[in-house]
């Protein structure tokens, strides 16, 4: 089939270059024109673990183009999806500008029936409108039908989550898309990976729906490793008891430092908006996002119980990105934590195996390292963000050898403790 995926960034970037895997003809469209040229070149302006190897592959391989022509890729397409960004408002809405900007593109430029897909998160009743505005922007008339069908993506593991996904959902009130759509996924359906038919609404609402009943997880288990502190118990095998109940599950249970990166923050919001629009209240999405916000900074209590004043203190911090096997930083527990820390006078060292580079461009102010242990030398404390496979090994007779003070804040419990604490280590976690 052919398809278009006007967008380039994490979604469309994805989805373009695992439909061409499957042998479809694909144009990524995008205005970035630098971008575009990378991606031409098989530069990936992400880190995606195996994204760069397909790319190069299925542009080898001519199913895989990058554009800016906006008539060429919108004409050359029998599906188009839209996966461009819609950042967080100022009242935490959804931004909804680039959407809107290519539904008018689509208008202007298709001269035949197309699909149209809302792949990027977007609120209940935007279907509606890219109808509203393809046809506003439409020369003459020609039929479109538009559906949702929402991504759900882990960033590290996006490729996999593509290929083989636990559902696809797609919401159309057309049987003409309805059997386009099916015939697109069928490569990737499964018994136990079905294919999900409902109204349009319903698949919008099911994407954010998903999102912040995680997001709801992550806040209670956080909100309990407060308890599990004060009464002695352990978090990490509370988390193990629950999860091996078969209605709740194991997934999202772990204690942190908070959630981050570019969905769960947003789309928390965004939903928490949509409730209050329609007259109905958001409590329990209100206090998730509250629990959030005050567990990115529940370390500091424990790093200056350890290290008293900060002021001239060197602290290392292993860990910049949001999560393990991504280069993402926005909203990252890590970041906010360095800027308290910095405000109270510390010196930071910090290590990332990927995330350096977006830190440096977001202006992050600290003296970054090559490897882990070069951030420990003369350290007085290290702090332990973000739960990188590179951690869990190392020497940690070297690791205390190095260290000024041998004192360790584990934001995401990687160490067990009691070893931690026989090897001499000033140790402590969350909710242990």
């Amino acid at each position: 089939m052919k398809i278009t995926v006007i967008g380039s960034g994490y979604v469309g970037l994805v989805a373009g270059t695992c439909f061409s895997e499957l042998g479809n003809d694909v144009i990524c469209l995008d205005i970035d024109v630098e971008k575009i040229e990378a991606l031409k070149k098989g530069v990936v302006p992400i880190y995606e673990p195996g994204l760069d190897e397909l790319i190069v592959r299925n542009q080898k391989e001519g199913r895989l183009q990058f554009t800016t022509d906006k008539s060429k890729a919108i004409q050359f397409a029998d599906i188009i999806f839209i996966a461009v960004g819609t950042p967080m408002g100022e009242n935490y809405e959804a931004d909804l500008r680039y959407v809107r900007a290519v539904a008018a593109d689509i208008g202007t430029h298709m001269q035949s029936y197309k699909v149209v897909v809302d792949k990027s998160t977007v609120p209940v009743g935007t279907a509606e409108m890219v109808k509203v505005i393809i046809k506003e922007n439409q020369p003459a008339y020609i039929e479109v039908d538009v559906v949702s069908n929402p991504e759900f993506l882990k960033e590290g593991a996006a490729i996999k989550d593509f290929m083989v996904p636990d559902r696809v959902v797609v919401g159309t009130d057309s049987d003409r898309a309805r059997e386009i759509m099916q015939k697109l996924y069928q490569p990737l359906v499964r018994v136990d990976h079905p294919m999900v038919f409902t109204d349009i609404k319903s698949a919008e609402l099911i994407k954010y729906a998903a999102n912040a009943m995680l997001a709801t997880r992550i806040s209670f288990m956080n909100e309990l490793s407060h308890l599990a502190e004060a009464v002695g118990a352990d978090i990490k095998k509370v988390a193990l008891g629950m999860g091996l109940d078969k209605r709740i599950g194991s997934r999202f249970l772990q204690a942190g430092v908070g959630y981050g990166g570019s969905c769960f923050p947003k789309d928390v919001q965004a939903l928490i908006h949509s409730l209050k629009e329609a007259g109905c209240q958001a409590r329990i999405l209100n206090a998730v996002e509250s629990v959030n916000q005050d567990q990115k900074l529940s370390l500091m209590p424990k790093v200056k119980r350890l290290v008293g004043n900060l002021a001239g203190k060197k602290i290392a911090v292993w860990g910049l990105a949001f999560k393990p096997k991504t280069d993402d930083i926005r909203d990252a527990p890590a970041l906010q934590m360095i800027g308290e820390m910095q405000k109270r006078g510390a010196v930071i060292a910090g290590f990332d195996p990927v995330a350096e580079s977006n830190c440096r461009k977001a202006g992050v102010d600290i003296e970054y390292v090559r490897k882990p242990l070069d951030a420990l030398v003369d350290a007085d404390c290290l702090v332990l963000m973000t739960e990188w496979d590179v951690f869990r090994g190392l020497d940690k007779e070297e690791m205390k050898r190095l260290m000024k003070s041998p004192s360790i804040v584990d934001g995401r419990n990687v160490y067990d403790q009691d070893e931690m604490c026989s090897l001499g280590f000033d140790y402590v976690s969350v909710g242990r």
